[in-house]
C-alpha cells in the first residue's frame, strides 16, 4: 500500500464535461474512467483508470481545510 502525495486538478469545461487530471512527482495522469468510489470517517477513496491504462485508488482527506489527495494503490 502506497501513501504518496497527490496533485489533482478537476476542470469543468463550459458544456459541462469535467476533466480530472492527477500529477505523481513530475507525471501527470488524465482519468479516463472512474470506477468506483466509496467514503470512509475522513476520507473519500476513488479508484479510477488513467490515460496510462492502469488503475488507480486515490484518497481525499476531507478533515482538513486543504483538500489533501494521496495515492494508497496502484496496479498495472
Amino acid at each position: 500500500m502506497f501513501d504518496m502525495r497527490v496533485r489533482v486538478e478537476c476542470y469543468a469545461g463550459r458544456v459541462g464535461d469535467e476533466r480530472v487530471r492527477f500529477r505523481l512527482d513530475s507525471h501527470e495522469y488524465m482519468v479516463e474512467e472512474v470506477l468506483d468510489h466509496w467514503y470512509g470517517p475522513e476520507h473519500i477513496f476513488f479508484k479510477v483508470r488513467a490515460n496510462d491504462g492502469n488503475i488507480y485508488i486515490l484518497r481525499r482527506d476531507t478533515s482538513v481545510a486543504d483538500e489533501e489527495w494521496k495515492l494508497v494503490s496502484f496496479r498495472a
